[in-house]
């Protein structure tokens, strides 16, 4: 089987190329000239591995790119809190996957396409789990990232209704060893990096072992669904392999807030638990400040507004079903971060 990969120089684009490689598929990688190919695998004669250049917005390269391949995984998208210009979510992740749907109806060999979606596709929870049943309510949305993927989420769906082949994968809040990008929550809230919406929960952990992060971010009302990398790229996989069309599967795993990732990472490496909490009213504060500053530096802000606004909400989901029908296995929050902080520390961007 050979399966082209948008998104191939992100966090979990590139370790999906490893995992596909490893299951004995030949894989495309479709990269810009500017990506970071640094944790891709070296191009292997045969056409095992190949990198393919090019541009989810720009259709022409998507049909040279996914000439002679089967299977499609749309992992590409933009996954920031805040861009001072919003209309890049829309342009990369809505307008992106308009046209890898397209190109994919144009290229006869394709037989199936696995899209790689977002909790927030389904929207906030607030004090219950939700399971793939689940409608975005499209009257609250916390950043213009969480609408566009909304919007594409429709997208998909009519697709399939109309008997396009995808199936549609949900992730939660991704971490795991491999690159420190926006990809990778819970590593860079370890680290100092930032507070996107994808790597919340790394950096979190970053600044918290860094010294830079003294307390608990807010009073621990806030949930959220975490997945391990390579649990989510197993997920993946089966999805190619038993996915239904026209099928939604969370790949999810253990709901916590943040207060507890704090705790567990303390009791594991045997430091002191936070002090006190910190209030989002302050964070948020902080917040706008550093939004200016990044107006005037062009620098993205290490936390917006936006990210506020997601954490004094709920995020819980089960992956009942996608255990069931593709044999999903999370592990468990605690195994997780007994993986990723001795990494961390490897790298030595956190210290115990």
């Amino acid at each position: 089987m050979k399966a082209l990969v948008t998104g191939a120089s992100g966090y979990l684009g590139g370790r999906l190329c490893h995992g596909l490689l490893k299951q004995g598929h030949s894989v495309r990688a479709l990269v810009r000239r500017t990506s970071d190919i640094s944790e891709l695998p070296p191009p292997s004669s045969g056409g095992v591995f190949e990198l393919a250049y090019g541009d989810i917005t720009d259709y022409q390269s998507l049909l040279d790119a996914f000439s002679g391949c089967q299977v499609i995984f749309h992992a590409a998208a933009i996954v920031e809190p805040w861009l001072p210009d919003p209309s890049k979510f829309f342009s990369v992740n809505v307008e992106g996957l308009n046209n890898v749907l397209q190109a994919a109806k144009e290229t006869e060999t394709i037989e199936k396409i696995i899209y790689t979606s977002s909790f927030f596709a389904l929207g906030s929870t607030d004090g219950y789990v939700a399971d793939e049943s689940q409608v975005h309510c499209e009257k609250r949305f916390c950043t213009e990232y969480e609408r566009s993927k909304m919007t594409a989420d429709k997208i998909a769906l009519q697709a399939a209704a109309e008997g396009v082949p995808i199936v549609m994968l949900y992730p939660g809040v991704i971490y795991g060893p491999g690159k420190l990008t926006t990809g990778n929550i819970v590593a860079q809230l370890l680290c100092n990096l930032s507070l996107s919406n994808a790597l919340l929960d790394v950096y979190q952990l970053i600044e918290r072992f860094a010294g830079r992060l003294p307390g608990y971010i807010g009073y621990g009302n806030d949930k959220f669904s975490f997945c391990h990398v390579d649990d989510l790229v197993d997920g993946h996989i089966a999805a190619m392999d038993r996915g239904r069309q026209g099928e939604r599967y969370l790949l999810t795993g253990e709901n916590a807030s943040f207060k507890l990732v704090f705790d567990m990472a303390a009791i594991i490496s045997e430091t002191k638990k936070p002090r006190f909490s910190i209030p989002l009213c302050i964070i948020e504060y902080y917040g706008w400040l550093l939004v200016l500053v990044s107006r005037l530096t062009g620098n993205l802000p290490l936390i917006s507004p936006p990210t506020v606004h997601v954490l004094r909400h709920q995020w819980e989901y089960s992956c009942e079903k996608a255990k069931t029908e593709l044999g999903y296995n999370p592990r468990s929050l605690e195994d997780g971060l007994k993986e990723v902080l001795p990494w961390l520390k490897s790298l030595g961007v956190i210290k115990y």
